[in-house]
Order: C-alpha cells, then sequence, then structure tokens
C-alpha cells in the first residue's frame, strides 16, 4: 500500500508540474498520467471511471452546445454595439460597458466562452474609435472571472463544486451573487481611476459607431429567437432542477438536444459542425484529472491532507474556512485553479468526516479563492490565456507582469472583501 501511494503522489506532481509548465498540453499530462494510474494497478479501470464527474461533463458539453448555436445568430456582435451606443461611445464608459457585459454573459455562460465571443468585437470597436484596446481587454479578463464566480456555470471551479456537493444553480446565485457584485463595482472604480484620463478619441469617430445599425448584427432572427427560448428554458432548468429531482448536466443536455432537434432536424452537416465546436481538450483534460484525483482518494492521501488541516486549523470552521479562501485564491493565481479544486473538493469531504458539521463555509470560501484569485496573474484561469492569446493574433502583446502589475492587487483585495463576506455571512 505504502509502495502504491508513493507511485500515485509521484505521478500525481509530474502530472502537475508538466501542467503549470505548459511544456506538454495538459490535455495529454491528464489523460495519460490517469493511464498510469490505472496501468500501476493504483485503481482499476471501473473505480477509475466512477470518479468521473459525468455531472459535471454534462453541464460543460451541454451549454458549449447551446453557446455554439446562438453564436451563429450574431447575438454577441448586437449586444456589443448596443452597449457602445448606449453609452454615446465614449471610451471610459464603453470600457465599463463591455466589462458589465462580459460579466453578466460569464455568469449565465461561462467564461471562457464569454470571451471568445466578446474578444473580437472588443478589437473591431477599439480601432474603430482609435483606443488601446489593452484596457478594455484587462478590464474584460477581470469581469469575466468575476461574473462567472456568481452562478453554478459561470467557471468550472464552481461547476465541480455543485455537482460534487448536490448545490443548485439557486444555492450559487444566493451565496455568490451578492459579493460578486460587490467586488465588481470596486474592480471597475479601480479601473476608472487608472484609466479614465488615459481613454480619449474624437467626435468624428464616436459618431461613426453611433451611425452602425445593431439589428443589421443577427444574421438569423428566426434562429435567435429559438435560441433565447431554449436558454430560457435552460436557466428555468437550472433553477428548478432541485425540486424536479433532475441534475443539472440533465438540464444542459435537454436544452442543447432541444436545440439541436428544433434547428438542425435533418442538416448532419451543421449537427457535426456544432459537435466539433464542443472545447473537447478541455473535456477529456477533465477526464484524466477526475482519474487523478481519484487515485489519491483511493490511497488515503486525501485524508492524510484532511487530518493535516485539521490539526492546523485545531478543526475551528471560522479558522478552516478563512485558510481555504486565501490558500485557494494565491494557488488559483499561479496554476490552473480546476485541478486545485478537483483536490481540494475530497479533502473538504474528509473535513466533514472528521468533525466539521457545517461544510458550506468552507465549500463557498472555496469557490471565491478559486475564481476569484484566477484574476491574479495572466495563466490564473483558462479565460485570461484565451485573451492573451487572441491579443497575440491582433499583434497586442500582454506581458505576465505588466497584467500582474495591476490584476494582482485588484485580486487581493477581492479576497480581502471575500474574507469580510464569509466572516459576516457564515461564521458570526
Amino acid at each position: 500500500m505504502l509502495s502504491q501511494t508513493s507511485i500515485a503522489v509521484t505521478i500525481f506532481i509530474i502530472a502537475y508540474a508538466l501542467i503549470i509548465s505548459e511544456k506538454v498540453h495538459r490535455t495529454i499530462v491528464g489523460v495519460f498520467g490517469a493511464m498510469l494510474m490505472i496501468m500501476f494497478g493504483i485503481l482499476s479501470q471501473e473505480t477509475a471511471i466512477h470518479h468521473i464527474d459525468f455531472n459535471t461533463l454534462g453541464l460543460l458539453m451541454g451549454m458549449m452546445i447551446i453557446v455554439n448555436i446562438t453564436a451563429e445568430t450574431g447575438l454577441f456582435n448586437y449586444l456589443a454595439i448596443w452597449a457602445a451606443q448606449k453609452v454615446k461611445a465614449q471610451p471610459m464608459k464603453l470600457l465599463l460597458a463591455l466589462a458589465a457585459l462580459t460579466a453578466v454573459c460569464s455568469a449565465f455562460l461561462d467564461n471562457v466562452t464569454t470571451v471568445l465571443l466578446t474578444v473580437p468585437v472588443t478589437f473591431s470597436i477599439t480601432s474603430q474609435l482609435k483606443v488601446d484596446v489593452k484596457p478594455f481587454l484587462m478590464a474584460q479578463i477581470m469581469a469575466s472571472n468575476i461574473g462567472g464566480t456568481a452562478t453554478l456555470v459561470g467557471d468550472p471551479p464552481n461547476i465541480m463544486i455543485g455537482s460534487s456537493a448536490g448545490l443548485s444553480f439557486v444555492d450559487f446565485i444566493v451565496n455568490l451573487a451578492p459579493v460578486s457584485i460587490v467586488v465588481f463595482l470596486v474592480t471597475v472604480f479601480i479601473l476608472e481611476a487608472i484609466y479614465g484620463k488615459e481613454l480619449h478619441t474624437t467626435p468624428e469617430l464616436q459618431e461613426k459607431i453611433m451611425k452602425l445599425d445593431p439589428k443589421k448584427q443577427i444574421a438569423n432572427p428566426s434562429l435567435l429567437k429559438r435560441c433565447l427560448s431554449v436558454l430560457f428554458l435552460t436557466m428555468a432548468l437550472f433553477v428548478a432542477h432541485g425540486a424536479l429531482g433532475l441534475e443539472s448536466a440533465t438540464a444542459a443536455m435537454f436544452g442543447a438536444s432541444l436545440l439541436l432537434l428544433i434547428t438542425f432536424t435533418h442538416d448532419e452537416e451543421m449537427i457535426a459542425k456544432v459537435l466539433s465546436k464542443i472545447e473537447w481538450l478541455a473535456i477529456f483534460f477533465f477526464v484524466g484529472l477526475f482519474i487523478l484525483v481519484g487515485a489519491l482518494v483511493e490511497t488515503g492521501v486525501i485524508k492524510m491532507l484532511a487530518a493535516e488541516a485539521m490539526a492546523i486549523t485545531q478543526g475551528s470552521v471560522e479558522a478552516t474556512s478563512i485558510l481555504i479562501l486565501w490558500m485557494s485564491a494565491i494557488a488559483s493565481a499561479f496554476v490552473d485553479n480546476i485541478p486545485f479544486v478537483a483536490t481540494m473538493i475530497p479533502l473538504i469531504k474528509d473535513m466533514g468526516a472528521m468533525g466539521i458539521t457545517n461544510l458550506d463555509p468552507l465549500l463557498w470560501s472555496l469557490a471565491l479563492g478559486a475564481c476569484l484569485g484566477g484574476n491574479g496573474t495572466l495563466i490564473g484561469a483558462s479565460a485570461n490565456v484565451v485573451v492573451a492569446s487572441l491579443a497575440a493574433q491582433h499583434g497586442r502583446q500582454i506581458s505576465f507582469l505588466g497584467f500582474m502589475k495591476l490584476a494582482f492587487p485588484c485580486m487581493i483585495l477581492s479576497i480581502i472583501i471575500s474574507t469580510a463576506y464569509v466572516y459576516v455571512r457564515y461564521l458570526m
């Protein structure tokens, strides 16, 4: 058993190091590491499959299908131009409007999909106004992670936490939306203080934006009506899935399959196109990751770590919650928050088995720390990396240190706000 534990820990640490270094793609690392766990007999194939959280995978795939079909309608271009016109194309107000749009979309879609759809439009609008796009990208990165914190479907860590703990869409809204709104308002206030005097354009260029017709961005009004109807139905199922006895993945996959049914009934080419746009790299990374963490559970490593954490905090809910919040935030700033959360979830469950009866403060602390901590550096969250990649494609580099100089202090401030929130709401 000792030998198996040593092998499992070694494989996990090497896999984690490779994920952080980015020398090998994380999907390959996750799947190959998982297969090594099975090949070395750490866990059987059947046990490995048992550790895969199919609720998380189903929820992600369902939402990806809905968003990919909706993107075909031009809705996101329409929203960006509409937002620009509402603020008279004034650069600073436009930055705040696009940040707010990104935050809202990230809450109800997911932050990676949101930035993939909104950032290209941001480049288009800022180029027409001839203003520096970097402040807009910085704002959208931070807004996507803050908005994603507020709901079950906004950020993969929340999906994983909700699935493992049986928390509903409403639970996340009630517990995380209030503090997310406060953090967003404080963040945009800081952005306005920093960039308010730097962003300027000419009245002529503003007039050009004002003359655009947002409605012309809607490529397929009929499809848009169907997409919005299914999206609202899916959101309603998210709200009611607990009362209906359904898992959140069922709600997402029902919405996705219904939208496919009423849009591409016989169009095999379009069905293949939509399904090919599912982020399969992310899905297979999750599969490998669940097995890697499952191996640590099976060998007792997670239980041992839980016991150590309990010893440090002496079983205090207050101390454990704050420790998890700050540890999650700092760790998630420098490593991908998905593998970190995958490791922490069984750790928290074992803490419950050891005497902490109310796990809610610990789970909400983990969600806040992991999601908001992603704002700390350019590699802290998948959305950050996606935006940096899109910027590079447009010839605009976002440096690691340049981003961190602004984002890390904002992240620390958001965790201070979250600490006060967790203490007042759950621990007093």
